[in-house]
């Protein structure tokens, strides 16, 4: 990519990630387009679609919590870890509020362009889950779709005005749900 076209995709970024996290998901390309001072045509020619903005928005997002999967595994225990994975992974999509959306739909349409960065994610969260339940740590019955979909809810909660100041303690509640007591 050249330098220009480089620049312009980077400011277009910083731009979309200060209006999405601070209007929501659902604001329009057009405001966006306008909100950096560019022309719609401008915005699209790097982002053709609203999935593909907010797939180069998520992806280090969702990367990090892949990474963070694998640091978590090895120096935490396997409740502890999974319930620290969960915590992020609702702070990370909460930061572009109404993404859970898309987010939900992505991992069921392989011609996302976010379908590939949420599907790393979760199986991430699913081997932290069932690290948790090989070390009876977790409810066996419980598959990664499953701490998936307990997630989204988790971020769609946090999204509402009413639930959001109850945001952390539902999360211990989910995680308390998800979680088996520790045996003595």
């Amino acid at each position: 990519m050249r330098a220009d076209a480089r620049k312009n995709r980077d400011h277009l970024l910083a731009i979309a990630d200060a209006v999405i996290t601070e209007q929501g998901a659902d604001v329009s390309m057009r405001d966006l387009a306008r909100r950096a001072e560019v022309g719609l045509a401008t915005l699209l020619r790097h982002f053709p679609t609203r999935d593909a903005l907010l797939d180069a928005l998520l992806r280090a997002g969702f990367d990090e919590l892949t990474t963070l999967a694998d640091r978590l595994e090895a120096r935490l225990p396997p409740g502890e870890a999974l319930k620290a994975w969960l915590r992020e992974f609702v702070a990370c999509a909460h930061t572009y509020r109404g993404a859970v959306t898309t987010m939900m739909g992505a991992i069921e349409d392989p011609d996302s362009a976010l379908h590939a960065s949420c599907v790393a994610m979760r199986g991430s969260g699913a081997r932290l889950l069932e690290r948790a339940q090989a070390a009876g740590q977790a409810r066996t019955d419980l598959t990664g779709p499953d701490l998936f979909a307990l997630g989204g809810a988790l971020i769609w909660l946090h999204d509402q005005p009413t639930s959001a100041p109850r945001a952390d303690h539902l999360l211990d509640v989910v995680a308390a749900a998800i979680l088996t007591p520790e045996k003595p």
